[in-house]
């Protein structure tokens, strides 16, 4: 499950594991797709600014899809997640647009505590009753993700959106950016004679870089504490795990709080970078978010990903949000066959390569075994 660089005893290295190597996969197809869309696409592409535009535009989607891939790798699944989000951002905006707290740093903070409650709220609830009841997690977290909707609509005002730009006190949240100068862009004009300057930067917002950071300590957390082993031994294996002392329950108790948490965090991520709240707050995150981590590499199967892999998958998708809005086409739905089509793709490539891991030999699944070969006559149709 992970790389091991060690040596066996006949000198040979060991193979990648199935976790980097679908790792590798993505990052290679997000590579050539990004270098496809500077070469054909060149509207912004050219730019580095579109990069981290990406990155700031999905700051959110990233942190449900680490989430997401906690839960997966463990054997799970959490629909629930964009639902917690949808809650969260809508509590925060009703809290920060009627808070009487002068202290810009304190209504950051207690808006920061409501999230995060939030999500363990919901986190806590859904992983005792799947790991201590042994409910399927699909229904549990389907009723979460219509629950968590439900009360977004019964806080909201009317089902109106909530906007918060006008409370003074929490501007700093969503004016502050960290300015990369290597990629700020001047551009000259000359009208009448005189010359004027368009300087455009290129920023980070704070969210994003809570986003990254949160992409590290997941990755660590998986690679390196206990806590993460026992999640990949219980996805790859439960009953092995079972028998290597491995509290079970607990184990799965334990990813499903994490992945609250974080869908909580994703809320008031969410609204750092949009001020305003709504019932359609996050619409299709959880879908967005499992496409992304199965792109990424994880496996629903569990036992097999990396929340590496998932970075690039969120950014695969984004990538082709973007192509879709700058070659003029109108019509949302071509975004949905596109992300459809490639999911499916790495449905079939994961399959694919997860079967060609022998000695010089390919070994195709069956599905894809259209030849016999000699001395094995094709059986009639049943």
């Amino acid at each position: 499950m992970t790389v091991q660089k060690a040596k066996t005893l006949t000198g040979k290295k060991e193979p990648l594991s199935n976790t980097m190597l679908l790792m590798l996969v993505s990052i290679g197809i997000f590579i050539a797709m990004y270098a496809a869309a500077v070469i054909f696409n060149a509207k912004g592409f050219r730019n580095p600014k579109m990069f981290f535009d990406l990155l700031n535009e999905n700051s959110m989607l990233i942190i449900i899809a680490c989430s997401l891939t906690v839960v997966m790798i463990g054997g799970g699944i959490n629909i629930s997640v964009a639902g917690v989000v949808s809650l969260t951002c809508m509590v925060d905006a009703l809290y920060l647009q009627k808070s009487a707290v002068a202290s810009p740093f304190l209504n950051i903070l207690i808006s920061l505590g409501i999230a995060l409650g939030i999500g363990l709220a919901f986190g806590a609830f859904q992983g005792f009753l799947i790991s201590h009841l042994e409910i399927q997690p699909f229904i549990v977290t389907l009723a979460g993700m219509i629950l968590a909707r439900g009360l977004t609509t019964i806080v909201s005002p009317g089902g109106k959106p909530v906007d918060v730009n006008a409370s003074g006190a929490v501007t700093a949240m969503w004016d502050a950016r960290i300015n990369i100068p290597w990629f700020t862009e001047v551009t000259e004009k000359v009208k009448l004679g005189k010359v004027t300057q368009t300087v455009v930067s290129t920023d980070l917002e704070i969210g994003t870089l809570v986003a990254l950071l949160v992409l590290v300590l997941v990755f660590l957390l998986l690679r390196y504490a206990k806590l993460g082993r026992n999640i990949y031994a219980i996805g790859g294996n439960q009953q092995s795990a079972m028998m290597l002392g491995i509290n079970v329950k607990r184990t799965r108790f334990i990813s499903y709080v994490i992945s609250g948490l974080l869908s909580g965090l994703a809320g008031f991520i969410f609204l750092m970078h949009a001020p305003s709240a709504k019932t359609t707050v996050a619409a299709r995150g959880e879908m967005d978010a499992i496409a992304a981590s199965i792109i990424g590499g994880t496996l629903l199967t569990g036992g097999v990903g990396n929340v590496f892999g998932t970075f690039f998958g969120v950014m695969i998708l984004a990538t082709i949000t973007k192509i879709i809005g700058l070659s003029d086409v109108n019509e949302s739905f071509w975004q949905n066959i596109a992300s459809g089509a490639m999911l499916g793709l790495f449905i079939m490539l994961q399959s694919v390569i997860l079967s060609v891991r022998g000695k010089g030999k390919i070994h195709l699944p069956e599905w894809l075994k259209f030849i016999k070969p000699k001395g094995d006559p094709i059986s009639p149709a049943k």
